[in-house]
């Protein structure tokens, strides 16, 4: 077996050697060198504007230059070296040299660099990151009413965002879950398009209610971005029956009116009495059974048909008319609180009299006239005199 030579092992462990301490100060140099020009790295979006700042601690009075991606000198201390007015001086001093690019673009991502022209020239590297905004949220799919109990399927998309959005549905104030997503890349771009499907089981009492595709984005506010549409829903009409008063009196007009909330509105209402033909005198109109001049003949229970195209309800009201001197119980109730409060004032002055009546007695109290002629004073002024005298026996 051969082993290498002491000359030869001795002059490998010297190269060794010499490489581990140049890396040393290498790092040593890099970490603590107060000449070495620190970077930071940056995110803008499209449109914006970015800020690169470039900084050595100390300065031998040697410039400061940035370069961009392509390696072109954009400023060399406070002088501009390539004509693009979207790039121009923040600040340049002995230590610093910072330029802001505006108007920012998908191809101004990169790296830039900033150098240091000494000997040796010290660099240093900053990324920009751009991100493409993502454009506003579409909705699909509210294009026709859903009849109650079926379903329907919305797609919401938005294009042209970096790195890829997030698309987010609520319902009110909601999130909805359960919504698929899917990001296509575009051809000879950076940026993409992504659209989110969600599918919902309706019933009426989801008409109206705000359907929300938000956007979600390192480069947006939450909740900023966003599209709402109402959802509608067709369904079959609830009939309910008002009368015209609570107190149908006989001899008096007198009306019903038929309320069918459905969607869309009854175009068709049907008037009929149960288990009888409709009075004579009882007159359709549209929604409304009409009563020229009640009688209790017209005593009853009335049905009213309404049908919108989608489905048909009844609804139903027992008539009952009542004497002409007839009052309703809100009057009765009006005179009945009336009698009372007069009962009870009545109640307090008979108790205020009666006090009044034993206070007197008890205290003996007597007012008594003089005769004509007893005060002089009084008679100078034309009247007679008049004499109070107070007996107070306990």
């Amino acid at each position: 077996m051969a082993f290498p030579s002491a000359p030869s092992t001795l002059w490998s462990v010297s190269l060794l050697t010499l490489l581990f301490a140049a890396a040393v100060h290498s790092n040593i140099t890099e970490e603590d060198d107060p000449m070495q020009p620190v970077t930071n790295d940056e995110m803008v979006s499209v449109g914006g504007t970015v800020t690169l700042t470039c900084r050595v601690a100390e300065s031998d009075n040697s410039s400061l230059q940035w370069s961009n991606t392509a390696q072109q000198t954009l400023y060399f201390g406070e002088k501009r070296a390539l004509r693009d007015n979207r790039i121009q001086l923040h600040f340049s001093s002995a230590t610093e040299l910072s330029i802001d690019i505006g108007e920012v673009q998908l191809s101004d991502e990169g790296e830039y660099t900033c150098s240091l022209f000494t000997m040796p020239v010290r660099t240093a590297r900053a990324t920009v990151t751009v991100l493409g905004v993502p454009g506003r949220p579409q909705i699909s799919g509210f294009e026709n009413a859903v009849p109650e109990g079926g379903t329907v399927t919305l797609t919401c998309t938005s294009t042209g965002s970096k790195p890829a959005a997030s698309l987010h549905w609520y319902r009110g104030d909601q999130e909805l879950k359960g919504h698929t997503e899917l990001v296509e890349s575009v051809p000879d771009e950076v940026t993409s398009n992504v659209s989110s499907k969600l599918t919902l089981e309706v019933s009426r009492g989801d008409d109206n209610d705000i359907i929300t595709c938000a956007v979600d984005h390192p480069s947006l506010t939450p909740g900023v971005m966003k599209t709402q549409m109402p959802l509608r829903v067709l369904y079959s009409p609830d009939v309910q029956i008002l009368p015209e008063s609570n107190l149908p009196r006989e001899g008096e007009k007198f009306y019903l009116q038929c309320l069918g909330n459905g969607n869309p509105e009854p175009a068709e209402y049907k008037w009929d009495k149960k288990d009888e033909v409709l009075p004579p005198q009882a007159k359709v109109d549209g929604a409304y059974l009409r009563f020229e001049s009640l009688n209790k003949s017209d005593n009853g229970v009335y049905l009213c048909y309404a049908d919108n195209g989608i489905g048909n309800s009844q609804g139903e009201y027992t008539l009952l008319v009542q004497d002409p001197t007839a009052m309703s119980t809100s009057s009765g109730v009006d005179h009945a609180v009336i009698g009372g409060v007069v009962a009870v004032i009545v109640f307090i002055l008979l108790c205020l009299l009666i006090v009044l009546g034993r206070y007197l007695i008890r205290h003996k109290v007597f007012v008594m006239a003089y005769k004509p002629g007893h005060d002089r004073m009084a008679a100078r002024q034309g009247f007679e005199p008049v004499s109070v005298f107070v007996s107070n026996c306990d």
